[in-house]
Order: C-alpha cells, then sequence, then structure tokens
C-alpha cells in the first residue's frame, strides 16, 4: 500500500449544518467544537444552524470550516489508528492549510484556532476595502489564462487547480469585459461563493498583519510533510513565512498534489463539507484514490 495524504479544504464548499452529523457520532468531534466554542462562543451554531449568507462571510467561514476540518480530522484519525495506519503527508487549499498545520504538528488546536479566526478578520477586513470578485476559468491553459489576465490592470491567475480550471483575482468592475475575453478564448468563468479577491495583491495588508500574529504563536517543525500553498513542495523551517504570504499570492495546487504523489501517496482523503478537491485530484491524476472524508468513514464503517 501507498502513503495516505490528509487534503483540507478552503472557502466556498461551506454548506447551513455542515458537520452536525459528525458532531451527534463522534465524541472526537464533540472535542473539537468544545474547544472552539470555548474560544469564539457560537460556533458550532454557526456551523450547524447559521444561515447560507452567514457562512459566506470570510469572518465566520473561516473559522467554521476549520472547526467543522479538525473534527472530521480527528474522527478520522481515530479510525485509521485503529488499523494501525497514519497520514503520511498533508496539505490545505488556502485556509485549509492553516488545519493542514495544526494536523502536521506545527500547531496546537488552540493556537490554530485562534490563528484561523484571526485570518478570517483580516482577509475580511482586506476585502472590504474593495469591490472584487473571484471566479473558476475553465477549458483554458494557464498560459492562455494568464494572455487574458495580462490585458486587465486588476485581474490576476490567482489558484492553478487542476488540468483545465484556474481561479482569478479581480476588480468587480473589470469582470464583465474579463468573462466575456474568457468566451472569446474558448473557456467560460464560473464566479464563487467568496467575499474578496484572495490569493492576490489586494490582500497584501492582511499577510502583512496575519504575519504579525505568526510572530508571536508557537510554531513547531511538522512531523509529517506539510506541502506548501506557494511553492508546492513541503515546508522546511519556514512555516510562519510561507503560511502568512499564502494569502496574497497563487495557490500551486497541482504542484502540490503531483509533487505527493512522486513521493509516493497513492491516496487523498478530502477533509472538508464537500468534494472539490477530491475532484481535482481526480482530473490531475487517474492513477491515485480520492475520496471525500464522509465517503472513507462511510466504506470503513461497511467493512
Amino acid at each position: 500500500m501507498g502513503k495516505i495524504a490528509f487534503v483540507f479544504s478552503g472557502q466556498g464548499d461551506q454548506f447551513p449544518g455542515m458537520g452536525k452529523d459528525l458532531y451527534e457520532k463522534y465524541p472526537a468531534a464533540r472535542k473539537i467544537y468544545d474547544l472552539c466554542d470555548g474560544i469564539r462562543p457560537g460556533t458550532s451554531v454557526q456551523c450547524f444552524h447559521g444561515t447560507e449568507d452567514e457562512l459566506k462571510e470570510t469572518k465566520n467561514t473561516q473559522p467554521c470550516l476549520f472547526a467543522m476540518e479538525l473534527a472530521a480530522a480527528n474522527v478520522l484519525m481515530e479510525n485509521l489508528m485503529e488499523k494501525g495506519l497514519a497520514p503520511d503527508a498533508a496539505a490545505g487549499f488556502s485556509l485549509g492549510e492553516v488545519t493542514a498545520a495544526v494536523v502536521s504538528g506545527a500547531f496546537d488546536n488552540e493556537t490554530g484556532f485562534r490563528l484561523v479566526c484571526k485570518r478570517g478578520e483580516l482577509m475580511q477586513k482586506e476585502a472590504e476595502k474593495f469591490d472584487t470578485f473571484m471566479a473558476a476559468v475553465v477549458k483554458l491553459t494557464p498560459g492562455q489564462v494568464q494572455e487574458v489576465c495580462g490585458k486587465y490592470s486588476d485581474v490576476y491567475p490567482v489558484n492553478f487547480n487542476c488540468p483545465g480550471q484556474i481561479t482569478v483575482s479581480g476588480l468587480a468592475s473589470q469582470m464583465k469585459d474579463f468573462t466575456a475575453d474568457v468566451r472569446a478564448a474558448g473557456g467560460r468563468a464560473l464566479p464563487l461563493k467568496v467575499k474578496g479577491a484572495f490569493h492576490s495583491p489586494f490582500m497584501k495588508e492582511a499577510a502583512e498583519a496575519f504575519a504579525g500574529e505568526l510572530a508571536k504563536a508557537k510554531v513547531n517543525k511538522p512531523g509529517i510533510p506539510l506541502y506548501s500553498n506557494r511553492t508546492g513542495e513541503p515546508y522546511g523551517d519556514d512555516v510562519a513565512d510561507l503560511l502568512s504570504s499564502q494569502i496574497c499570492s497563487p495557490v500551486q495546487w497541482e504542484t502540490i498534489i503531483r509533487n505527493m504523489i512522486a513521493a509516493g501517496v497513492d491516496t487523498f482523503i478530502e477533509i472538508g463539507p464537500g468534494k472539490t478537491l477530491t475532484n481535482m485530484i481526480r482530473k490531475i491524476s487517474k492513477n491515485v484514490k480520492a475520496v471525500n472524508v464522509s465517503e472513507y468513514l462511510a466504506e470503513s464503517l461497511a467493512e
């Protein structure tokens, strides 16, 4: 058997009620939600009963997703331990990289949650300064997307997700013309459920402020390979620098997955409320197994 990687979702997959089943079924999940509620009262209520609009607010999305992901990860790790298994590597998409850092041992649970709460606040504050958009561009190559973005002063390719899918961030005033240019080039631009031009220069001040928060935190060397959004490579001793600067830098997701596969990973378990990363990984390689945590737990319980 090859290696197992935990991959943690970013913003966009959240939905009202996420994690409620975990909370009700598993003590390991309740423990995480109770910790989060103790630091940020109402987190579990937002996850289980918040409206879609409430969960779209970045200051809410990030702590709620973190809580759900870490709760699911704890349940999953208990399940794997019973089989004598453990994750061999971890990565997270944008926000999910903070959860991955906690699971890899770079931060303890409380520090990770406090950091993600601050990250969400800082990114929302920065997003509110500008009228921006994010969209997934499909059916074009990276070169084509970069060429179309190059026609605009404030539209940037920011997430290199998988073959045929790249996310862009930019000013809302340029979205209509950009979308038309993408269509003319043979692609489509699909708006995302986020409020902010993340991973672009619009987030520079948020990244700098988050670096200040990380400077105050206790950072450990990851106990398993933790792959960086910025470089696509495993972290060294530069956790704080890479984790802060990724806020205003492109996410090299396809590179991360290809490097993990080259390192022997053949099973990817997406930890989050949806299947966005699972679908991306399946497009990157048909020779690996990629499943969502809910699917994996259901399979495991059926064995």
